[in-house]
């Protein structure tokens, strides 16, 4: 999209503002250039960019504090962002506002077997984690499929999960530590190597909280023991209903898998000829259940998991027979989204979560509505924790598919609150999910979370106009009865 020409008075504020930066950072790490501007301006929501006002790339914490200090002063916004990878928009730039890019924090800082954690800066990535402790027997279980390029500091600010996160949990239940700079510069630190500590629960707080309390420059994360036998089964059925009703039975016989995923027909038809992962291409849904532990417990949750898939109208079941097969069947699931890029020129990736008894139903409705919207979706999702992924598929080149695109995930997100679920698992709520806040959530709900960020932010300077859908003055929110003082959000600018 075409930019308009930026008045005298921005030019001058804009120089200042680099000026100021410069003293703060080496020059060449802060760009001003609208070519180099060009690759910030969106994240993994390509479907909204925005060139940044101007982007810096600091390489300590004492550099970001004197960053946020200064904005602070100087009443400047700011976007933190890591590796771009957010799929809510998070990440989106403001054309009146500071990108703090983290990429250059990429250290592990610390690995402590003895208190069996790593301590690290936020630009690693999810996946460098667990390749630095593997040697030695050890692993970070929250997984993202982007864990190759996603960082911890976003996994973080979004609390990702991953596929494993069924039975080892989301990020939030794998921090032990935070070092965090406010907005007014100051650095604190929450928790430690140790597993709790006193006080209100503030990691908790920062942990999903999208960039809008703080930013994140030092974590420290618990890892894991490699358990000593792990067994992946590949599961066919006939109905994606009936797949939804084996994962509800798995978990109603006290079973927990260490992934449950599933997939659809669009999806297993694309990840099959792009990876080439064995999967059965004459069923419409697959399961991929993994057991992992001491070998005689995973020797026999195997039989009862494929006596129970059975049981509920599994056409196949195949058991992994090598570590190089079990790491096949996770090798398509990890590629699912890249593989359905080669199907669609566009894609729309959702991510609600439902009650799993409730898959069933909403399935049949998302395939309804499908038809309704003549736009097909591919299924891909964290079966167990019941965390959906739909890819809708459109094209952006015909006009009205994107609205169509949007205006069906936004029935589908609906429909998650409409069963009892929530707008996000993973993906956060950035810009994708602000307008629905209220479907979910009362005004006066919303109204109190925005005073945990006004006590974190009064002048509401850091990553404004995500997650709220009208942002109110933090003068105001400390009355009881809010009479004025409200700013309904503009549209989004879109590529």
């Amino acid at each position: 999209m075409e930019m308009p020409e930026p008045d005298a008075a921005i030019i001058a504020r804009r120089a200042a503002i680099v000026e100021e930066l410069r003293r703060i950072v080496p020059a060449e790490s802060v760009i001003a250039e609208e070519e180099g501007l060009r690759a910030y301006e969106c994240d993994g929501l390509t479907a909204y960019r925005q060139l940044p006002l101007i982007v810096v790339l600091p390489e300590s914490t004492q550099q970001i504090s004197r960053i946020l200090k200064y904005c602070h002063e100087a009443n400047v916004k700011i976007v933190p962002r890591g590796a771009g990878t957010s799929l809510s928009g998070g990440a989106l730039p403001l054309a009146d506002a500071i990108t703090l890019g983290l990429g250059k924090l990429n250290q592990i800082l610390e690995i402590d077997y003895s208190n069996r954690c790593v301590v690290t800066q936020p630009g690693v990535t999810n996946l460098a984690i667990s390749q630095a402790v593997d040697g030695d027997g050890f692993y970070y279980a929250p997984d993202p499929s982007s864990q190759i390029a996603c960082t911890i500091g976003g996994n973080v600010a979004e609390n990702s999960g991953g596929v494993h996160c069924l039975k080892y949990g989301l990020t939030t239940n794998n921090l032990l530590g935070l070092e965090i700079v406010l907005m007014d510069g100051e650095v604190i630190r929450l928790g430690g190597k140790h597993l709790d500590s006193g006080g209100y629960d503030l990691m908790g707080i920062i942990t999903g909280s999208e960039g809008l309390l703080g930013v994140i420059t030092e974590i420290t994360v618990r890892i894991l023991a490699k358990p000593p036998a792990a067994r992946a089964l590949l599961i066919g059925f006939d109905t994606s209903e009936e797949a939804g009703s084996c994962v509800a039975a798995i978990i109603a016989a006290g079973i927990i898998p260490g992934g449950m995923e599933m997939m659809d027909r669009k999806a297993i038809h694309a990840v099959e000829d792009f990876v080439h992962a064995g999967y059965p291409l004459d069923v419409e849904a697959i399961l991929i259940v993994e057991l992992d532990g001491p070998d005689e417990e995973v020797e026999y949750l195997t039989g009862k998991v494929e006596q129970i898939a059975r049981e509920t109208g599994a056409r196949l079941v195949r058991a992994s027979q090598s570590e190089d097969e079990r790491q096949l069947f996770w090798a398509g699931r990890k590629a699912a989204f890249p593989a359905v890029g080669r199907i669609s020129p566009d894609y729309y990736c959702m991510d609600g979560t439902i009650p799993r008894h409730k898959l069933p139903e909403v399935l049949k409705r998302m395939s309804e509505a499908s038809e309704r919207y003549g736009l097909g979706v591919a299924n891909v999702f964290h079966a167990g924790d019941g965390n959906l992924h739909p890819l809708i598929l459109y094209d952006a080149n015909v006009p009205g598919d994107l609205e169509k695109a949007e205006e069906f995930g936004a029935e589908i997100l609906t429909l998650c609150v409409e069963v009892g679920g929530v707008l996000t698992g993973e993906h956060g709520v950035g810009v994708e999910k602000r307008d629905l806040m209220e479907t979910m959530f009362t005004e006066i709900d919303l109204k109190q979370q925005q005073r945990v960020k006004c006590a974190f932010d009064p002048a509401q300077l850091l990553n404004p106009g995500k997650v709220f859908p009208t942002l109110h003055r933090c003068a105001e929110l400390g009355r009881v009865h809010i009479q004025s003082g409200e700013m309904r959000f503009p549209d989004l600018p879109r590529f």
